[in-house]
């Protein structure tokens, strides 16, 4: 049975970096990015119209290159935390928890016992197809995956300290965009009512010995909220990287194309 690599770094008190394939649900591009050496990619369910098997060969394509695989889950139902494991994912990430209550929730539906009452199979991947005895793959499952809680909303930094105080739930994930709506200040991610609710939530992950973490554009943003205490990064997109690939390159011929 697989460890997880962004776990290992974590508790060695390194940082990790993830990046997303979004848009594409290409197993040879999630390959490519484990074959450059990041932690972990980003696969975005909530947003994206993956169906569950691009998901399996898309995870398939990180266990190939010894890189975690992370699903962003669509709520709703209570397979769907469960469901995201079963093909693949080392971490689910859950977006919009609210407060101490769903982050409880969530551990419930994504931890096996005696974390929590997760479905049990044993037959998916990282239970190596049934070979590996169940008992031992479910403990092996608690301790090697991992879950990120989506801090995307003004109620939820209210309740940020129950939130991180969870056992079970491992990282705490700011989405700024959101998190501006959320606040009525869209987009503004230098405003100081932003500013304060990151503080807060690493705050409460230092004191409850979690983790968090943010996207970043860059590294040198990257390495502000690295001194902020963050260790869980992510960075880039594939859509983004190839448009601005593209841009450059249009741009590049211009003035031939201008002759």
């Amino acid at each position: 049975m697989k460890k997880s690599r962004v776990l290992q770094k974590l508790r060695n008190g390194q940082a990790t970096l993830m990046t997303t394939n979004t848009a594409y649900p290409s197993p040879r591009i999630v390959e490519m990015i484990g074959l450059l050496d990041f932690d972990a990619v980003w696969i975005d369910m909530e947003h994206q119209d993956y169906d569950y098997e691009q998901v399996f060969n898309m995870a398939l394509a990180c266990r190939a290159t010894g890189m975690d695989a992370m699903i962003r889950i669509r709520k709703g139902a209570y397979w769907s935390y469960s469901r995201a494991f079963e093909v693949g994912a080392a971490g689910i990430m859950v977006p919009h928890c609210m407060s101490g209550e769903e982050a409880r929730q969530i551990v419930r539906a994504s931890r096996f016992a005696p974390l929590g009452l997760r479905g049990l199979d044993g037959v998916e991947p990282s239970a190596d197809y049934g070979l590996a005895p169940m008992a031992d793959y479910m403990a092996h499952a608690n301790r090697e995956t991992f879950i990120v809680v989506q801090i995307e909303d003004a109620e939820a930094v209210e309740d940020v300290d129950a939130i991180a105080a969870t056992p079970g739930i491992d990282i705490l994930f700011v989405g700024p965009a959101d998190l501006s709506q959320s606040y009525g200040i869209p987009l503004q991610f230098d405003h100081k009512l932003l500013r304060a609710a990151v503080a807060r939530v690493a705050e409460a992950v230092a004191k409850h010995g979690k983790w968090w973490g943010i996207p970043v554009g860059n590294a040198e943003q990257g390495a502000i909220y690295y001194d902020m205490g963050a260790r869980f990064l992510a960075s880039g997109g594939a859509i983004l990287l190839l448009q601005q690939a593209y841009k450059q390159l249009r741009s590049d011929f211009e003035p031939i194309l201008q002759r």
